[in-house]
């Protein structure tokens, strides 16, 4: 009797303990979609590079342990994730657009994102994270039209769009 109580309180225990499962997809980042100027999904028909630039404006050689190259000569873009950083209140991106047609056409852009940044906890199983709010987009007008916060909050859902990047149309 006594062992039937000793296996019925362990089942018990056992039964009330929860494990929390630290997410399979835990990056932070945010997702471009490019649009054309009716809002309607569109392929960049140029090469685009970004990079990450320092407070001071130089483009920096790491950004929070990463390399400064965000994303490397992409073509016919659709739509593209880029990271974000965890401490700082404002990125700054520096957009490279290379034209395939005529190589010697180069157009850069500076983005700048205003953001709100709070840890996000799951459990003390799993890695810290932080979760972040954008506030404010802004931007120079070279070859980007026009870039409109869709959604402020980044999390881990890497399928929400948080902007729509819109081309001039010469483009």
């Amino acid at each position: 009797m006594m062992k039937r109580l000793t296996y019925l309180l362990l089942g018990v225990v056992m039964a009330a303990c929860s494990s929390i499962d630290c997410p399979v997809q835990s990056t932070v980042a945010t997702l471009y979609q490019v649009c054309d100027s009716t809002g309607t999904q569109m392929a960049l028909s140029d090469t685009m590079t970004v990079v990450s630039a320092r407070q001071d404006g130089t483009e920096a050689t790491l950004i929070d342990g990463q390399d400064a190259t965000l994303y490397n000569k992409g073509f016919g873009l659709k739509e593209f994730t880029l990271p974000i950083s965890y401490k700082h209140p404002e990125d700054v991106l520096v957009f490279h657009f290379d034209n395939s047609n005529n190589k010697d056409l180069h157009v850069t852009d500076t983005v700048w994102i205003k953001k709100e940044d709070y840890p996000h906890f799951e459990s003390v199983d799993c890695s810290a994270a932080f979760f972040h709010t954008i506030t404010d987009v802004k931007f120079t007008r070279h070859y980007i039209d026009s870039i409109v916060i869709k959604n402020p909050s980044v999390t881990y859902d890497s399928q929400t769009v948080h902007f729509y990047l819109y081309p001039k149309s010469s483009n």
